[in-house]
Parts: C-alpha cells; sequence; structure tokens
C-alpha cells in the first residue's frame, strides 16, 4: 500500500513512522522513522521575473514557459494569470513520467499606457510555482504595416514552370516585427511560411494555367501588406489516351476512354475557376457499365463550357445532334473531344 503526504513546506526536512492496527484495534509499535525533504512535483522554466517588453496598445507580445515533471507517474495541473496577460495555450497540463515538459504559452496584450506586474501560477497535485510577468504599453498605436518581398524563384512579378510544385522565398521586415507569414494560391492551397525576415513557403501546388501565388506578412498590431506572384504552370500534363488514335470501325469504345475524358476535362474546368462537371453515371465499371449516349453528350457539354470560360468558340462536332437509341458512338466523336481538350490546354 502507499500514502502520500500533502501540504509539506519544500525544502523541510520530514521524519515518518508508521504502526499497523489490526481488525479489533489492537496497533503495533512504531516502525523506524524514514526521514526525507519535501520537494515539488514539477518545476517551470524560466526562472526569475520575464519581461515582455514595450509592446503598443492594441497588439501583443506572446513568451513561453516550460513546465516539466520532477517525479514519476502522471503530474496533470493548470496555469493561470490576470488581465492584461492571459494564458493562450498549454493549460490545463499533463507530465507523464519524470522530465516530462509541456510548453504554456502566455501572452501580454496591454490596454493601457503603464507598465503591469502579475504573477502567472502555475498549480499541480497541491503545489504552486508563480512566475511574475510584467510588460509596459505604449500609447500610440501601431499602424505601420510590415514589409514582404518575394525574391525566389523570381523577384519578377510573373513566372513560367512546367513543375506541380513550387517553393517561395523572399524577405519581410516591420518597424516593430513581422509575427507571420502565410501563403495562398487563386487556384487552391494555403499554408504558413518557415521564417520571418527571412522566409520560405514550400509545398506550393500549381494547377495547370495560372496561379495567383499571394504571400501575407502580419506584424503583431494585425497590420499585413501582400507580396503577389502571378505563376503560369505549363505542362498539359500526360495526355497520353488509351487506344490513341481511335479507328474507326476497328476500335471499340470503351469505358476507359471516357473516363479519361472526364478526368482531363474535369481538370481543364478546374484551371478555369469551373466546378467539376455532374456526370451521369459517375462510377462507370469496364465490362459491367455500357457506354451510353448521355456519356458523350455530357462530354461536349463539359467542354463546350469550358471553352466559353476561356472566351473560346465550342469546338464543332461530327453529329452534332445525336439521340439516345438513335446514334450510334464512334471513334471521330472522342477523337474529335481529344483534339479540343488538347487545343484548349495548348493555349491556357
Amino acid at each position: 500500500m502507499s500514502f502520500r503526504l500533502t501540504g509539506l513546506a519544500t525544502g523541510t526536512l520530514y521524519y515518518v513512522s508508521v504502526s499497523a492496527v489490526d481488525t479489533d484495534g489492537n496497533e503495533s509499535a512504531c516502525s523506524l522513522a524514514a526521514s526525507g525533504v519535501a520537494q515539488i512535483d514539477f518545476a517551470v522554466s524560466p526562472i526569475g521575473t520575464v519581461n515582455f517588453g514595450s509592446v503598443n496598445l492594441g497588439s501583443f507580445v506572446d513568451q513561453t514557459f516550460t513546465v516539466q515533471s520532477t517525479r514519476s507517474g502522471t503530474v496533470s495541473g493548470t496555469a493561470s494569470t490576470s488581465a492584461p496577460f492571459s494564458i493562450v495555450s498549454g493549460s490545463p497540463f499533463t507530465l507523464v513520467g519524470g522530465g516530462a515538459t509541456q510548453a504554456v504559452t502566455v501572452r501580454f496584450t496591454p490596454t493601457t499606457a503603464a507598465t503591469a506586474s502579475v504573477n502567472v501560477n502555475f498549480r499541480a497535485d497541491g503545489d504552486t510555482i508563480s512566475r511574475l510577468v510584467s510588460g509596459t504599453g505604449l500609447g500610440g498605436m501601431d499602424t505601420t504595416p510590415p514589409t514582404v518581398t518575394i525574391t525566389s524563384p523570381t523577384s519578377d512579378p510573373t513566372y513560367s514552370t512546367s513543375s506541380s510544385a513550387l517553393t517561395l522565398g523572399g524577405t519581410a521586415s516591420d518597424n516593430v516585427g513581422v509575427t507571420q507569414l502565410t501563403w495562398t494560391n487563386s487556384r487552391g492551397g494555403s499554408g504558413t511560411a518557415i521564417g520571418t525576415t527571412s522566409w520560405t513557403a514550400g509545398g506550393i501546388t500549381l494547377q495547370h494555367g495560372s496561379n495567383v501565388l499571394t504571400v501575407t506578412a502580419r506584424d503583431a498590431a494585425g497590420n499585413t501588406r501582400t507580396a503577389i506572384l502571378t505563376v503560369t504552370q505549363t505542362d498539359t500534363g500526360t495526355l497520353t489516351f488509351t487506344d490513341n488514335p481511335l479507328l474507326a470501325q476497328t476500335t471499340s469504345i470503351k469505358v476507359v476512354h471516357i473516363l479519361e475524358l472526364r478526368t482531363v476535362i474535369d481538370a481543364v474546368r478546374g484551371a478555369l475557376g469551373l466546378a467539376p462537371f455532374a456526370w451521369t453515371d459517375p462510377t462507370l465499371t469496364p465490362l459491367i457499365t455500357p457506354v451510353k449516349v448521355v456519356h458523350l453528350t455530357e462530354l461536349r457539354r463539359a467542354l463546350n463550357r469550358a471553352y466559353r470560360a476561356a472566351t473560346r468558340t465550342p469546338p464543332t462536332y461530327s453529329d452534332p445532334t445525336i439521340a439516345a437509341g438513335l446514334t450510334i458512338i464512334k471513334a471521330i466523336h472522342l477523337d474529335e473531344l481529344r483534339s479540343a481538350v488538347r487545343a484548349l490546354l495548348e493555349e491556357q
């Protein structure tokens, strides 16, 4: 059995002895005394007063404390403070095993032009550690936006590449300090850059055609400024169609021919800002799903819409009027669609 003593004074030497009592109330003699110095279950760093510095009204600054377990087992606790300071993250905390750590982020958000000093209190297992924090609010609000520049892969406003992925790099500055840089792609995707004064943003996926990449620098006061690079992805992709070319009266029309055209037409539509087409029989199974006239009709309709979005005249098709039960789908019908897709991709 075990018993945990609480309410002890840290650093004090204590002596403890125990006795046993049976069910009849008979008590044994006391054991030999054991001794030990009471110690707290966790530690907090840094030690001493933490100064958040001078911060403009309307802005904030974060500092990180580290809570570390000093014993085996599990130590659970909380961190708290008072305005104009606040706990941003890390509370409550649970430390499992000796030496386990957790970061606790404290934020200073001044509301008056004065110096503030309060305690940040860390409590766990009946123990409390306090750290004094201070900061000074400045009367003037920071209204100066940061600067941000894209320098890689080019400092020009436009760039062309056949790659489907891109890494941006650049610099940023601010009269107080840049706190974050983020990026977005007009064709989808966003993320956070690594670094501030010198930054990189990797893993940017490009879509065929024009991709407008916007990098936004933000300071602690919430002021922002952007830099823009327009990247043209020139690779038309692998347009190696199955059974290319389709031979009239020789090649059988297959489900794979329809599926390949659907995929590339949806890609073209996406490059032009259109949503994927709502296909009939969205799941076509080879040797099970029959190819229908409606499948051909929808391919033409979806591609025509892409042509109009690109301000181009839609293609002219053989057998412009097709009808279920009457029109036989021919090799020329699909070859025309393949050629029209290639032509549209080449001009994007």
